[in-house]
């Protein structure tokens, strides 16, 4: 049945990516919905031998799906999203498989600071000082879901972590700085996923986890 889910995934996703045009703006959300919610089945049918783990996998995609939608009121779904970090954050610490090396810490560390000026020097200067510490709390957290992923050993974890940091970016300067080029299909090609690659981690994580059992 999971593979079914996963089949279906791909073709949604692909179609909402990709042919959004040809969807009518009252259902669009739907659409935009519709990977989501296959992504939460996908993960509530996965292995249970790391249950805290995919529990906080679980809270984390639905706080994304909620984003999803309330992303049209830009600092509710920022909020949203906001939360399902912290769940994602939680999730990966409930994981101690290896040490975060060093080479990912200064080059999230580094991106984070980059990132942060080019936006938040943008966004100052509009005067929204709410938005500014909404838009840095939000690059802390989501630079730090990137760096906590790395304790899960879990390749899936980690690329569908540094997915999430692309598509995040990608959507903050096109929304801040200046206007990217087929932003749509990039920032949800890499969401979407993100999102099926930290779905699939948990499996992954319990594997690599009963390894380290036994």
């Amino acid at each position: 049945m999971k593979n079914v889910f996963i089949i279906l995934f791909l073709i949604t996703s692909i179609y909402y990516v990709f042919f959004d045009s040809f969807i009518s703006d009252p259902i669009k959300i739907v659409f935009k919905l519709i990977p989501m919610i296959l992504v939460l089945l996908i993960a509530f049918l996965s292995n249970n031998l790391a249950k805290t783990y995919k529990t906080f996998v679980l809270i984390a995609l639905i706080f994304c799906a909620i984003g999803d939608y309330t992303i049209q009121w830009f600092i509710f779904g920022l909020i949203s999203f906001l939360i399902g970090h912290l769940f994602y954050i939680r999730a990966f610490l409930s994981t101690n498989e290896q040490k975060v090396p060093s080479i990912a810490k200064i080059l999230l560390v580094t991106y984070g600071i980059v990132m942060a000026f080019i936006i938040l020097s943008v966004v100052i200067q509009t005067g929204n000082i709410v938005m500014a510490i909404a838009v840095f709390c939000y690059i802390t957290v989501i630079l730090t879901m990137g760096w906590t992923a790395f304790r899960t050993k879990s390749k899936l974890a980690i690329i569908g972590a540094c997915l999430f940091i692309i598509s995040d970016s990608v959507l903050a300067i096109n929304k801040f700085v200046l206007s990217v080029d087929y932003s749509h299909q990039l920032i949800m090609s890499t969401y979407y996923c993100a999102q099926i690659f930290i779905a699939l981690s948990i499996d992954n994580y319990s594997a690599i986890k009963s390894k380290g059992v036994q």
